[in-house]
């Protein structure tokens, strides 16, 4: 029996350390259940140190430089949070255009927690409706956003949620939206 995401390639961006752990491994055994090929891109290669909120988690190996891939190479994007994770992404030039590369090609991007930091830094979230952990309310929407506070925000092809309890709905909800792939009306604004 076929798989809503069989033959596609999702990349995972995080920085080498400081990602939510569970906002890391919970979608990536999301995608992979429904026949998808997850890959860790990262600022460095090596391995990436997971954290359970302020402890250190597990490690897990990078499957690639984010220098050295583009999203061209990937159907869809998920940016896990973690406080340190996003903020350290935003101030990589690669990564900030490697996220910004999927909603030019108007591929869908899954974002939770503290993660639309580094879409902030992309300007790419100026009049869509999405939603994060609240302490980043005000930076989205100065940046142009409409935030709300829900379990999972959907918005042509941006899927979004604010925290680890939301991560049943934030999986199910970038499983549907991956499985759909490309929005028209996904792409950056000019």
């Amino acid at each position: 029996m076929a798989k809503k995401l069989d033959g596609k390639r999702v990349a995972f961006l995080a920085a080498p350390e400081g990602v939510e752990q569970v906002e890391l491994t919970q979608p990536w055994d999301a995608v992979q259940a429904e026949g998808a090929t997850p890959e860790l891109v990262s600022t460095q290669t090596g391995k990436l140190q997971a954290f359970n909120h302020l402890d250190r988690g597990d490690t897990f190996p990078i499957d690639h430089a984010v220098g050295d891939v583009s999203a061209d190479d990937y159907d869809a994007l998920v940016l896990p949070g973690g406080v340190a994770n996003p903020d350290f992404l935003r101030t990589n030039a690669d990564a900030v255009s490697f996220a910004r590369g999927f909603f030019e090609q108007a591929k869908p991007v899954a974002v939770i927690c503290h993660g639309p930091w580094t879409l902030v830094e992309a300007d790419v979230v100026r009049g869509r409706k999405l939603t994060s952990w609240p302490s980043l309310q005000t930076d989205l929407r100065n940046a142009g956003a409409k935030w709300e506070d829900s379990e999972v925000v959907t918005d042509q092809g941006l899927v979004s949620s604010r925290k680890p309890d939301d991560l049943p709905a934030f999986c199910a909800k970038l499983v549907e939206e991956f499985a759909e792939g490309r929005h028209s009306r996904q792409a950056a604004s000019a």
